[in-house]
């Protein structure tokens, strides 16, 4: 499973980013994605996640009612749309993929593939 994150960039604060993963065809479908970030200096951690089906979504404390996790199987990619960005959004955003299930059990680990990181930058 390859994939492929973009659409980071410099935003000033209360501004929109959308990330886009783009996978090879069908990969969404047979996996849960995720995306997750990393500040310097911090542990990667969990922003959001979507099911196999597309119908569950998953959101950090931090970045719910902001950010919001979608895909487009047409094009094999999901997006993360940011919102009303802070500057502790600031990190290198990862998307990821797991085989198993968001909706029953743990949804922050167990993610097997990942792409390269996208920086957002939020100026305040």
């Amino acid at each position: 499973v390859q994939l492929q994150a973009s659409g980071g960039g410099l935003v000033q604060t209360g501004g929109s980013l959308r990330l886009s993963c783009a996978a090879s065809a069908g990969t969404f479908g047979k996996y849960a994605s995720g995306w997750f970030r990393q500040a310097p200096g911090k542990e990667r951690e969990f922003v959001a996640a979507l099911s196999r089906g597309g119908s569950s979504t998953k959101y950090a404390d931090s970045v719910n009612g902001r950010f919001t996790i979608s895909r487009d199987s047409a094009k094999s990619t999901v997006y993360l749309q940011m919102n009303s960005l802070k500057p502790e959004d600031t990190a290198v955003y990862y998307c990821s993929a797991r085989p198993n299930s968001i909706t029953s059990g743990t949804y922050t680990t167990g993610y097997s593939y990942w792409g390269r990181g996208t920086q957002v930058t939020v100026s305040s």
